[in-house]
C-alpha cells in the first residue's frame, strides 16, 4: 500500500483539487448521461414488461470515497469505472438475459460481473453489472467527460429494492460480523425476496401459457362460426350438417386423465391444450371436473361469492364453445344459458347462444340472443353482422341491411360485411 498517495489524498489540498477536476467535467458528464439513457430505452423498447432506465452520475464524496479505497488497495492513479452510471429495472427475472443480450449487441462490452455475494456485508442481491466504452458518437457531440467507460446495471425490481435497502443498513452503517441475529434476519428477508422473484416469473409464465392457449381456442371457434352461419347465407340451401359432427361420448371414453393432486388452474389449461388440438371429448370432460370443484369458498351468507361466480361463467362459456365445436347444439345452448345464468353481463355467452340458435336456423331465438349481446355492449361488429344475417333468413331485408350497415360503420374493411351488404341491396332491388 502506499501509505504516502493516500496521506497525499486524504490532505484538503488533494481532495480540493479532485473536486474541481470533478467538477469541470460535470456539465459534459450530464448530457452523456441522458444521451445514453435515451439510447438504452431505445433499444429496450422491444421487451413488453417495459423495463425502467434510469442514469446517474456519481457524486463526489462517493466518488472521492473510492478514490480513496482505491489509493488504500495500492493503485497510483485510481480510476473510478462507474462514475457514469446506467440502470435497468425489470419486472422479470426472464427479462435480464434479454435486456443484457440487447446490450451487447449495442454496446462494446469490456466487463461482465454479476454480483451475488454472501459475506456479512453482502447478503446476496444480485445484479448484473456491465462495463461499456461510451460510443465515440457521444463523446464527439459533447465532449471530453474524462471517462470512455460507463457502467450499465441490470436487475429486477425487488434486486434493486433490496440493494438499496442493504446499502443504507449495511455499507453506510458499522456493521458488526459479530450480530449474529440480525444477519439471520437479514438473510431471510433476502431469500424472501429471492423466491418472489421466482413466483413472479412463474405466475408469468403461465400467464403467458394460458393466453397463448386462449388464443388458439378462441382462433378455432370462431373458424367454426364462420363455416357454421356463412354456409347456412351464401351456399346452397343443403348444409352438409355431417361433417361437423362426431361422436363426442367415444371419444370421452378414451380419456384417462389423472385429476389427483392437480389445480383448478393446471386443469383449465389442459382443458384448452386438449380444446385447441380438437379434443373436444377430453376438454368437455375437464370442464366439467373443474365445475364439479369447489372453486371459491361461498361468503359469510352462505352464497357463491362473485369470484365464483364469474370463474364459473367463463367456464361454462368455454364448454359451451367445446360443445359448439363437435355440433353438440343443444349441450351448448345449456352451457352458455348457464354463463349468463352466472354472469348476466357475459356478452360473449348471448353471442354465442344466438350463433347456435342460427346454426340451428331458430332465427327468431337467435336474434333475441344477439340483441342481449348488443344491449350489454353495443360496439360489436360481429354480432351486428349475425343478427343482420337472421333477420336476412326470416325476410326482414331492412333491418337487416341497418345491422349490416352499422357494423360496416364499427369495421369498414370487413369484406364478408360488404358482401352481405350486396346481396342485401340486392334483395331490396328485387
Amino acid at each position: 500500500m502506499n501509505n504516502n498517495l493516500f496521506k497525499t489524498a486524504s490532505t484538503p489540498l488533494e481532495q480540493n483539487y479532485l473536486k474541481n477536476e470533478y467538477e469541470r467535467f460535470n456539465e459534459v458528464r450530464h448530457h452523456i448521461v441522458n444521451e445514453l439513457k435515451e439510447q438504452v430505452e431505445h433499444i429496450l423498447i422491444d421487451i413488453d414488461s417495459n423495463p425502467v432506465v434510469s442514469g446517474r452520475i456519481k457524486n463526489f464524496s462517493s466518488y472521492f470515497s473510492k478514490y480513496l479505497r482505491l489509493l488504500k488497495m495500492g493503485m497510483k492513479d485510481p480510476k473510478i469505472s462507474d462514475l457514469l452510471g446506467i440502470r435497468i429495472i425489470c419486472p422479470f427475472i426472464e427479462d435480464l438475459a434479454a435486456a443484457e443480450d440487447l446490450i451487447i449487441k449495442k454496446f462494446d462490452v469490456l466487463e461482465r460481473e454479476v454480483k451475488g455475494h454472501y459475506t456479512f456485508k453482502e447478503f446476496g442481491y444480485e445484479s448484473t453489472h456491465l462495463l461499456i466504452k461510451l460510443p465515440s458518437s457521444i463523446i464527439e457531440k459533447y465532449g471530453d467527460p474524462d471517462t470512455d467507460i460507463a457502467e450499465i446495471q441490470i436487475r429486477t425490481i425487488l434486486q434493486d429494492a433490496w440493494a438499496e435497502v442493504e446499502h443504507e443498513l449495511v455499507y453506510k452503517a458499522e456493521f458488526s460480523p459479530f450480530d449474529e441475529p440480525m444477519k439471520r434476519k437479514l438473510a431471510a428477508v433476502n431469500a424472501s425476496l429471492s423466491l418472489a422473484d421466482i413466483i413472479f416469473q412463474e405466475i408469468r409464465s403461465y400467464q403467458r401459457k394460458y393466453s397463448k392457449e386462449l388464443g388458439k381456442r378462441r382462433e378455432s371457434f370462431f373458424q367454426k362460426i364462420e363455416e357454421s352461419t356463412d354456409e347456412l347465407l351464401f351456399s346452397s340451401p343443403q348444409t352438409n350438417e355431417a361433417k361437423l359432427h362426431f361422436d363426442v361420448n367415444n371419444e370421452l371414453a378414451d380419456v384417462h386423465f389423472d385429476y389427483n393432486n392437480v389445480t383448478i388452474d393446471d386443469l383449465l389449461v389442459n382443458a384448452l391444450s386438449a380444446h385447441n388440438q380438437n379434443r373436444f371429448g377430453e376438454a368437455i370432460n375437464q370442464y366439467t371436473k373443474i365445475l364439479e370443484l369447489k372453486l371459491i369458498s361461498t361468503d359469510p351468507s352462505g352464497q357463491r361469492s362473485e369470484s365464483d361466480r364469474l370463474i364459473r361463467s367463463i367456464i361454462y362459456k368455454h364448454r359451451g364453445m367445446a360443445n359448439f365445436a363437435c355440433s353438440q347444439y343443444s349441450e351448448a345452448i345449456s352451457d352458455f344459458s348457464s354463463s349468463l345464468d352466472f354472469d348476466s353481463g357475459s356478452y360473449k355467452a348471448a353471442y354465442y347462444r344466438g350463433v347456435v340458435h342460427s346454426v340451428l336456423k331458430q332465427y327468431s331465438h337467435a336474434i333475441d340472443d344477439y340483441s342481449l349481446s348488443l344491449s350489454i355492449n353495443p360496439y360489436q361488429s360481429f354480432c351486428l353482422f349475425r343478427r343482420g344475417q337472421a333477420y336476412y333468413h326470416i325476410g326482414d331485408y331492412p333491418q337487416a341491411l341497418a345491422d349490416c350497415e352499422n357494423s360496416l360503420a364499427l369495421e369498414p374493411n370487413n369484406n364478408s360485411t360488404s358482401k352481405f351488404k350486396d346481396l342485401l341491396l340486392e334483395k331490396l332491388r328485387m
